[in-house]
């Protein structure tokens, strides 16, 4: 389990666009792609492309299942120990304020996020 920089922003930005950031490389789509999807998805749903519901409905439609996170230690279970309690797989977490992409139990981000607390994840289906 490992933290690796991921940052397919065309301008190297790294705040604010860190759910389109996680979903490119979930949906394997190139960021250009993943935000214009996502504004058209916001726009039907009357939304901002950022909104939870907006990506969340993005990602369900791409094949992937929300899942709540164990309430075993519901403010010390961090991304690092998701990562350690899921191996296999591919994985989109979101915290109370970021989401990042985890892939058989590494973590991808354009910084350390491995101690934040995910709340939920979405988990691509086979």
């Amino acid at each position: 389990m490992s933290y690796i920089k991921f940052n397919p922003n065309p301008n190297k930005n790294f705040v604010g666009d860190c759910v389109i950031r996680a979903i490119s490389l979930a949906t394997n789509k190139d960021w250009d792609a993943t935000y214009v999807n996502l504004v058209i998805y916001g726009y039907r749903m009357a939304d901002m492309p950022s909104s939870n519901n907006v990506w969340g409905k993005y990602l369900i439609d791409n094949g992937f299942r929300k899942m709540p996170i164990p309430d075993r230690c519901p403010n010390c279970y961090t991304v690092k120990d998701f990562c350690e309690d899921h191996k296999h797989g591919l994985y989109v977490l979101a915290t109370g304020t970021h989401v990042l992409t985890v892939m058989d139990g590494n973590y991808y981000d354009s910084w350390d996020s491995g101690e934040e607390v995910p709340i939920y994840y979405f988990i691509k289906e086979d």
